[in-house]
């Protein structure tokens, strides 16, 4: 370590740069840390600032940081986004509504359904279409959603166990969420970014076999969770990481806004598909999943078990498609786009028969198709807030129009972008390890905070 005076740092400089050049600057050239640090305690600099991403693999994404350190006590703590700012809200007013499924759809990737939900919720509420809805893609939507959710949580448990070095749980985690992705490319032919939901239902329906490769794969994803379970609570090095870790009451979640498993584990059983049902959610039969620790542990008990109340109500759905055929979009030609699809050698588009049809029988349908998808259909001028219950919280979107064929304004409340507030309140005060335990408690995706 060397130093630097004022003269050879303020030769030539006026009265005030040489009154500012007083201050000793230390160079670090190496040395024991006990030394540095010794050094650094003597000339009153306790002040240590550490910056935590915004490329670390415990960040959940480009999320940045900053922490103030005494030791390995964290003084202070706060977030810094922004470094994977998409631009997707701003890129919907450009695009009719239709279209605006393909883009909400990539802001969380790890639950695309939700988004693409509440967004076909909201435009159906403006259309005035949300009674219209075939009963058979409400079923669709719950079904996908709940199969998400699943799949989000998953992700979570994993990325958490490799954090704290768990990494069994991890390789589990992944395998599960295999089966899933699987099951969501055999529908929708995509294993991310779906843009299956569209506003009138859905894009199409399941295809031959489907209900029965999901009844197939439920017994496997049980025995799954019910590994992770062993390897997360049966882990005495795990638990002792969890328990009293990341603190924070209900007072503190309602201060801040936090939703979900984080709000939940305070013991507050608030979940909107409960207290605000939507998508006939009031006519399945699950549990609610509360805590009351108020910590990182009843974090990851909750999703847990919401794991299984998803499978749970994953069943009941296969039950209703079984018994109850019908069509899963709504009737009006005029807002269901597209009309017809088929899986053919060249990917997923309209079906044959249905383009030999419009273009070879029929001039009107010929027009209002290549309107329908050029243009689009008008929405009523007004403004609608939908909230669903996405796997970290409550996510909402607010739409408003014109009386055009695109959106005015279309604004996301995104879960993480709230509970990622939550990160000082959890970890100032605690060690500097325990920085990765409140972050993967609270399970941020960035593409949703910074969309």
């Amino acid at each position: 370590m060397t130093e630097q005076t004022s003269e050879t740092r303020a030769a030539g400089g006026d009265a005030t740069g040489a009154a500012a050049a007083q201050a000793r600057v230390l160079n670090a050239t190496g040395g024991d840390w006990a030394e540095l640090s010794e050094e650094a305690i003597s000339l009153g600099e306790e002040r240590i600032v550490v910056n935590m991403g915004p490329q670390h693999p415990s960040t959940h994404g480009v999320l940045r940081l900053i922490l103030e350190i005494d030791g390995e006590t964290v003084t202070e703590a706060r977030c810094a986004v922004g470094y994977l700012h998409t631009g997707i809200e701003k890129n919907m007013e450009y695009r009719n509504w239709t279209q605006g499924v393909t883009f909400c759809t990539r802001m969380d990737y790890l639950s695309p359904l939700f988004q693409e939900t509440a967004y076909c919720l909201g435009v159906e509420r403006l259309l005035g279409i949300a009674d219209d809805v075939p009963e058979r893609a409400s079923v669709l939507r719950v079904m996908m959603m709940e199969l998400t959710r699943v799949s989000s949580h998953l992700v979570a448990l994993a990325t958490a166990g490799m954090e704290l070095g768990a990494l069994t749980v991890m390789t589990i985690g992944f395998r599960e969420r295999e089966r899933i992705l699987k099951i969501l490319e055999l529908i929708t032919g995509l294993r991310m970014n779906h843009a299956y939901v569209r506003p009138g239902g859905v894009i199409q329906d399941v295809p031959p076999g489907a209900v029965d490769a999901i009844r197939d794969t439920l017994p496997g994803l049980r025995r799954g969770i019910s590994d992770i379970e062993k390897l997360s609570n049966e882990n005495p090095l795990l638990v002792r990481r969890l328990k009293g870790i990341a603190h924070l009451d209900l007072t503190g979640c309602m201060a801040l806004g936090v939703t979900g498993p984080v709000l939940r584990a305070t013991g507050l059983p608030h979940d909107l598909r409960a207290s605000q049902p939507y998508c006939g959610y009031e006519t399945y039969d699950f549990e609610v999943q509360t805590w009351d620790t108020c910590d990182a542990y009843g974090r990851m008990r909750i999703r847990i078990n919401e794991m299984r109340e998803s499978l749970r109500i994953v069943e009941q759905c296969l039950q209703r498609l079984e018994r109850r055929p019908g069509p899963v979009m709504v009737a009006d030609r005029k807002i269901a786009w597209p009309a017809q699809l088929a899986i053919g050698t060249d990917g997923m588009g309209n079906s044959l028969d249905h383009i030999r049809e419009i273009m070879g029988t029929s001039m009107e349908a010929l027009i209002h198709h290549f309107k329908l998808v050029t243009e689009g259909f008008r929405v009523p001028a007004g403004q609608v807030y939908v909230p669903v219950e996405a796997p970290r919280g409550e996510l909402a979107v607010h739409l408003v129009s014109d009386g055009g064929t695109r959106p005015y304004r279309a604004h996301f409340r995104d879960p993480s972008f709230h509970n990622l507030q939550a990160v000082a309140a959890m970890a100032e005060g605690g060690q500097l390890a325990d920085v990765v335990v409140a972050l993967a408690s609270i399970d941020p995706v960035l593409g949703g905070v910074d969309r």
